[in-house]
């Protein structure tokens, strides 16, 4: 019997971590939790996920520290990116740094489980696809 995925919620908003916890379980996947990038970090050296959803600000390490420690780690995660905080300058990071997807604050459940899907079985999103706002002109 084949395991389901498992994903990594990296949050420092108890709230965001439970819910995102609540809605991957009842899609069927495992899931963990960290409150931040260090927690995440030694949680992925333990066990890779296939799939870390991570918050861009958080205290202690914040996702844009601890993306490459993740992907050091374990090239063949893959990260989405989630914050409500998003410029040219933070995605552009987010990309070179290795993540395969990004969702702005506030987000939609429906869309975030679609992502989720995509990067398990596509992989990445490119960069060119950014929000016309976050577009470079």
């Amino acid at each position: 019997m084949v395991k389901p995925p498992n994903i990594l919620i990296v949050d420092d908003q108890k709230g965001v971590r439970l819910l995102l916890e609540l809605v991957f379980r009842e899609e069927g996947y495992r899931v963990t939790t960290a409150a931040n990038g260090s927690d995440a970090w030694r949680k992925v050296q333990a066990e890779p996920p296939d799939v870390v959803i991570m918050d861009v600000k958080m205290p202690v390490m914040g996702g844009l520290e601890a993306l490459p420690l993740l992907k050091s780690t374990s090239p063949k995660t893959k990260v989405i990116m989630i914050t409500a905080y998003a410029d040219t300058t933070t995605l552009e990071e987010v990309w070179q740094k290795g993540a395969s997807d990004f969702i702005l604050k506030p987000f939609d459940l429906e869309d975030l489980k679609e992502r989720v899907r995509r990067v398990l079985t596509d992989g990445q999103r490119p960069p060119e696809s950014l929000p016309p706002s976050l577009s470079k002109k």
